[in-house]
């Protein structure tokens, strides 16, 4: 089996794309990534955070910016305590950067009891609230949602809620994070409100935050012009950063 393909030294830097739980990489299908940048996606398919890290920097060799929504930022936290100098930058979008709660172990263990009797449907429909701003879901969206989480499948669906047991308080490693960051969120998503992404963007210095209006959890579907122009933004200020001569002296 190939190894991961390795980033030219002085070309274009990759993006490595992490989506959320029960999402895959048709969570960005819609987004517009940078012209010319490799583009690699991460699937959610290992039971801890640490091993789904591991798997986020076996994509690529060397240094790639880092975009993740949701679980798939939370893995991009424990990259970045991992391997912090291979992270060029970071698009941290519709996360949570804090410890799990009580009331989230008690909702993961349910739904992966759902998905372990083979109840997976219910554990679908009882996520999809939380997904889009309107409630209830537009019938376009929410059926799109239904589509992408049964291509997931139960069994990476268990994995994902296992590993989401296993986060952490990410806020010490963000405050060591010295790369270009874009924080974006949807000022309606009732899973990971503004006041988290203002914390994150204030844990990381010169992060620069962009809140959507009326806008939910998943982004990339309700708004994929506002994460291509970010991640085109973003993207550019890496890639000039990173070949910029180091100064004499």
């Amino acid at each position: 089996m190939p190894g991961p393909s390795p980033a030219a030294p002085d070309g274009p830097l990759p993006l490595v794309v992490v989506p959320g739980m029960l999402c895959d990489a048709s969570l960005w299908s819609d987004v517009g990534f940078p012209d010319g940048h490799p583009v690699h996606h991460v699937a959610l398919t290992d039971p801890s955070v640490g091993e789904l890290a591991d798997t986020v920097l076996s994509a690529t060799t060397g240094p790639f910016v880092l975009a993740g929504l949701s679980l798939g930022a939370i893995v991009g936290f424990e990259v970045l305590r991992r391997a912090p100098g291979r992270v060029a930058g970071l698009c941290l979008v519709s996360t949570n950067a804090g410890a799990p709660r009580p009331e989230q172990y008690a909702a993961w263990r349910a739904w992966d009891e759902l998905a372990g009797d083979g109840r997976f449907d219910a554990v679908v429909e009882q996520t999809l609230p939380g997904m889009f701003a309107q409630a209830p879901a537009p019938v376009r969206l929410a059926e799109r949602y239904r589509r992408m989480a049964r291509a997931v499948g139960p069994r990476a669906a268990r994995a994902q809620l296992a590993a989401q047991a296993t986060r952490r308080d990410a806020f010490p490693a963000l405050r060591t994070v010295r790369c270009p960051t874009a924080v974006v969120c949807g000022t309606r998503d009732v899973l990971c409100p503004p006041g988290f992404h203002r914390a994150i963007a204030g844990a990381v210095p010169g992060a620069r935050l962009h809140e959507l209006p009326g806008t939910g959890h998943l982004l990339p579907w309700e708004r994929p012009d506002a994460l291509t122009s970010v991640l085109g933004d973003l993207m550019a200020t890496v890639q000039a950063a990173h070949h910029r001569p180091a100064r004499a002296g």
